[in-house]
């Protein structure tokens, strides 16, 4: 009734004759052209819905996974029969576990890993091989980072060179001198400072094998799995000789230990543990050097900064108005197109 009487309403104001006909014609175009608008809008909206449902159905399945138990790695000695299978646990032992009824003996292999429920030790899942496990993300690179190629940072390449390339370049000095070398250094300030560039470019200096790794690639769902990473990643150093361990975001393995008789904590405190093992395992003479990077140095565990293991740090600051001068002037000589009598003015 409300459209019949607002269109008699425009029938009074519109033209008559021919001129009627033409009027609905267009007013009818525009109301389709609306229409059309808002099917598109609505199209829009539902897909954006759907794309919306989808990340909650996803978050859903991974808070799921993050409130499961942890779980137990062990290693498949041989199966016992259908149900029951001898598994070894490092470092508890060895143990004749059940089966869940949803694992396939058939795959339950010796030397296979498998992951052990922590309440009944019961076999529930086949963990990938250890050269197709995500925790391969751990880099072997050559670096072709140069010292040139950072600006300024001058005071923070002067401490890098003492305490990482002057042990691995002229190990004979400190022999002479009775001194120890360091372990290793702690790099830290806010993100965006440059600390990883000069990780990269001392291990060129130095021809080290460049072996970076995240702390957050360390902290596993799996008990165990944390620990038996470090030892990998330690173990892996001294096959690759000389090189250099580069651990970024360490505060998220190395914050300050609290008393956790369960749960993630306590499995990062095993990570933890371990770290401190394998930092006290090797003599800085093995060509083995640990670089930590971090933003909260505040909230790290005492134990992995005390003498003998991660004792030198090297702050990296905001940079000041001087700091970026010296910057911008280092990227325009790094230009290769750059005008000489500009490149004379950068460089004084």
């Amino acid at each position: 009734f409300i459209i019949i009487h607002s269109f008699q309403m425009e029938v009074d104001d519109s033209p008559k004759g021919d001129g009627l006909k033409q009027y609905y014609i267009t007013k009818i175009e525009e109301l389709q052209l609306v229409v059309s608008d808002k099917t598109q809008n609505l199209r829009r909206l539902q897909a954006q819905r759907n794309e919306l449902n989808a990340k909650v159905r996803m978050l859903r399945e991974e808070l799921q996974l993050l409130q499961e138990q942890g779980s137990y790695v062990g290693e498949v000695v041989k199966p016992m029969d259908k149900k029951k299978v001898l598994v070894k646990v490092h470092p508890e032992g060895k143990f004749v576990v059940d089966i869940d009824k949803n694992i396939d003996i058939a795959n339950v292999t010796p030397n296979s890993r498998v992951a052990l429920r922590n309440d009944s030790y019961t076999l529930h899942k086949i963990l990938p091989n250890k050269e197709c496990s995500p925790y391969s993300l751990i880099l072997l690179l050559q670096m072709k980072r140069a010292f040139k190629m950072v600006g300024g940072l001058d005071k923070q390449i002067k401490e890098i060179k003492e305490v990482i390339e002057l042990p691995v370049k002229h190990p004979e000095l400190f022999e002479a001198l009775g001194i120890a070398q360091p372990k290793g250094v702690l790099l830290y300030g806010p993100p965006g400072t440059g600390k990883t560039l000069l990780a990269r470019a001392v291990a060129h200096h130095t021809d080290c094998t460049f072996i970076r790794v995240s702390g957050s690639e360390l902290v596993q769902k799996f008990i165990g799995e944390g620990s038996r990473m470090v030892r990998e990643l330690f173990v892996m150093a001294r096959e690759h000789a000389p090189s250099i361990i580069f651990m970024d975001e360490i505060d998220s393995i190395g914050s300050s230990r609290i008393d956790a008789g369960s749960g993630g904590d306590s499995e990062v405190q095993r990570t933890m543990l371990e770290l401190l093992n394998q930092l006290d395992g090797f003599e800085a003479t093995k060509n083995i050097k640990v670089i930590m990077a971090t933003n909260r140095i505040d909230i790290l565990d005492p134990a992995l900064l005390r003498p003998g293991r991660i004792d030198r740090k090297i702050e990296f600051p905001p940079p000041n108005e001087e700091v970026c001068y010296c910057m911008s002037c280092h990227a325009l000589v790094m230009l290769p197109f750059l005008p000489s009598t500009l490149s004379y003015a950068c460089t004084a």
